[in-house]
């Protein structure tokens, strides 16, 4: 045989063979690394893409290749599969950028690392007005009509790009739902409610009573002990909740309203009202469940935003002098 026909006792062909071989897995492996670790272009525009329910990761692929997130659908589903674990893609609407690495890509589908709106929903706001906040959100679907009272935890909550309304409204009761039965475990024996539902009822007074935290405990307390001596607890807030569902009055509670008896006027009515006035939030129900222990059964606005009590009607009409004088000084 001629010389140089063999290399190290193999034919040429073969050697060549191998050598490109090795070249093109090295090459391969380069282009699997960069596709799969590369960063996004910088300044680069965010694609929305939305993978639809039960969606495949074939045809997610394909909706990410028309969309200009990926070259090829076909390579991105070979590396996905080769490369990722055995958790399904997520469904919703997702914010890729170009030039984004597919490896981040596949981690964010499986996440379900979605696009969100935020929704608060503060201590305190009526079912009225959480229904109509929720409608207000956009790029949701569906509408909802206002949950029952005292149904929803207030919470800031997230919701997917393209979610149910309705879906978002059934986390947040079911969130109040939690909430109840995780306290109710560890009420305190000083507690006047005998239910989770009169609970809710006595936390939407204590909520609506105060903007002061540090007062909630004591107004729980305040109330228990009335609810015990068998008074009543003549809450204006159960006063105004039947005329606004909730919403505020915006002027004085008129005599007419305060003789009115529709089931949740507690000047009227003995104990807890029919049903709840507002959602209450996690520290009203705390207090409720855990009230603190005092003799006080009265009590009147003080002009710094909290409240003057008292345990005597003498020394309460005392406190309702002095907050009148407070209110001619200042002009009302």
């Amino acid at each position: 045989m001629a010389a140089g026909a063999r290399v190290a006792g193999q034919p040429r062909w073969v050697v060549w063979g191998a050598v490109l071989s090795l070249l093109a897995m090295l090459t391969l492996s380069l282009w699997t690394a960069t596709m799969w670790r590369r960063a996004p272009l910088p300044g680069a525009d965010r694609i929305e893409v939305e993978i639809p329910r039960g969606a495949s990761i074939g045809q997610a692929a394909d909706i990410l290749e028309q969309a200009g997130v990926v070259d090829s659908s076909e390579a991105f589903e070979l590396l996905a599969r080769a490369l990722g674990d055995s958790r399904e893609i997520q469904y919703g609407t997702y914010g890729f950028f170009e030039g984004e690495g597919w490896g981040s890509i596949l981690e964010r589908l499986k996440r379900g690392d979605t696009l969100i709106v935020r929704i608060p929903i503060p201590e305190g706001m009526p079912s009225i007005q959480v229904a109509e906040r929720l409608n207000a959100v956009g790029r949701l679907k569906g509408r909802v009509e206002p949950p029952a009272e005292g149904t929803v935890l207030p919470a800031t909550y997230e919701a997917k790009i393209g979610e149910t309304r309705a879906d978002v409204l059934k986390r947040m009761q079911q969130a109040m739902t939690e909430e109840l039965d995780r306290q109710w475990e560890r009420r305190s024996e000083h507690t006047a409610v005998k239910t989770k539902d009169e609970a809710v009822i006595l936390a939407g007074i204590v909520e609506k009573e105060t903007g002061d935290p540090s007062e909630r405990r004591r107004i729980a307390g305040l109330y228990s002990n009335r609810l015990k001596q068998g008074m009543r607890l003549q809450a204006d807030p159960t006063v105004i909740y039947p005329v606004t569902k909730g919403k505020p009055l915006q002027r004085r509670i008129r005599q007419s309203e305060l003789r009115a008896n529709n089931g949740y006027n507690t000047y009227v009515r003995d104990g807890l009202p029919q049903g709840p006035i507002t959602n209450p939030g996690r520290e009203s129900i705390a207090a409720v469940l855990d009230p603190e222990v005092h003799d006080y059964l009265y009590m009147v606005a003080d002009g710094t935003g909290g409240h003057a009590f008292a345990r005597t009607y003498e020394e309460h009409q005392a406190n309702v002098a002095n907050w009148r004088q407070i209110r001619r000084d200042r002009g009302i």
